[in-house]
């Protein structure tokens, strides 16, 4: 029998933050890490949706140590206002799960496109603000939800922002792509201070993702098929979670590795996923955070390494 949350190892005495915790992947992932010993925040942009997930999770898991912070990666000067107000001084576990999928053209409140904007760069400015606490942990790790979507289309860094030409589809693919190429470079920076960067992805899991995209572009016979195929075809969220879990928390996670269901990428245990050429770019990925810290303003400051 394949890899399940039964064998997440016991996580007494480690602190974790889980963006996007109050539906789906989040609040699994959330309650997975609780049940197993974790210290659990939920991070959540909408405080009646986060309170009503951390109800559900105390519920779920009674003896619990969690609680729910606004952040909203959508807004930097949000994304600050969390790392500044985390009363912890070691964090052990970051999942930057939060996203968004398809959306009609919009922009953040610092003008960027959106999907880039809280699917990267939310969690650019995030991670490099909660560096000196992941670095104090000694062993932390940073998982990067990304997509086998991310295989769409590659960054471009010439206009990140969709000035020129927007498709929903292939802003959702850059993020994506953009999550892995993060997930490389982070890697590269942080081995050296005891940092782990991994990234998973759910495979094809039921989530309000498929939905609102189309609900939002008012076009509500896509969101009714998307429904449809998520009744059908999709796996449960506990399933698309658990490369999640596996990349958080299974002792053998390599930096920069790329979990996802091993059935073809849509179904199954975790297991090491397939991910484009050129998210292996490391001049792509060095360009890629250039463009981020100027973009976010947000710098990481890593200690000497001798």
């Amino acid at each position: 029998m394949g890899w399940t949350a039964r064998d997440i190892p016991d996580l007494g005495g480690r602190t974790a933050v889980v963006t996007g915790a109050n539906s789906g992947l989040g609040q699994v992932t959330a309650r997975e890490l609780a049940r197993h010993g974790a210290r659990v925040v939920l991070a959540c942009r909408d405080r009646r949706r986060g309170s009503a997930a951390l109800c559900r999770l105390l519920h779920q898991v009674p003896d619990a140590r969690a609680e729910m912070r606004l952040l909203d990666l959508a807004d930097l000067a949000s994304v600050r206002a969390f790392a500044d107000a985390l009363p912890f001084d070691e964090l052990h576990l970051l999942v930057n799960n939060a996203g968004l999928m398809a959306l009609p053209r919009s922009r953040t409140a610092d003008g960027f496109e959106t999907q880039f904007g809280v699917n990267h760069l939310g969690h650019f400015a995030l991670t490099g603000l909660l560096l000196p606490r992941l670095l104090a942990a000694r062993g932390a790790r940073v998982i990067t939800v990304s997509s086998l979507a991310h295989a769409m289309a590659n960054v471009d860094l010439h206009d990140p922002n969709a000035e020129h030409r927007y498709h929903p589809w292939i802003a959702y693919a850059r993020s994506k792509t953009a999550n892995l190429l993060f997930t490389r470079e982070l890697a590269r920076r942080a081995a050296p201070h005891h940092i782990l960067s991994a990234a998973a992805h759910p495979g094809y899991s039921s989530t309000e993702l498929q939905a609102k995209g189309p609900r939002l572009a008012g076009r509500h016979g896509r969101e009714r098929a998307a429904r449809l195929l998520n009744r059908l075809l999709a796996s449960s969220p506990e399933a698309g979670a658990l490369p999640i879990l596996h990349a958080a928390t299974a002792p053998m996670v390599r930096q920069d590795s790329f979990t996802g269901p091993s059935r073809l990428g849509v179904r199954g245990e975790p297991g090491p996923s397939w991910r484009a050429p050129w998210t292996r770019d490391n001049a792509a990925a060095e360009r890629l955070w250039a463009v981020s810290e100027r973009l976010t303003g947000v710098r990481y400051e890593f200690p000497p390494y001798r």
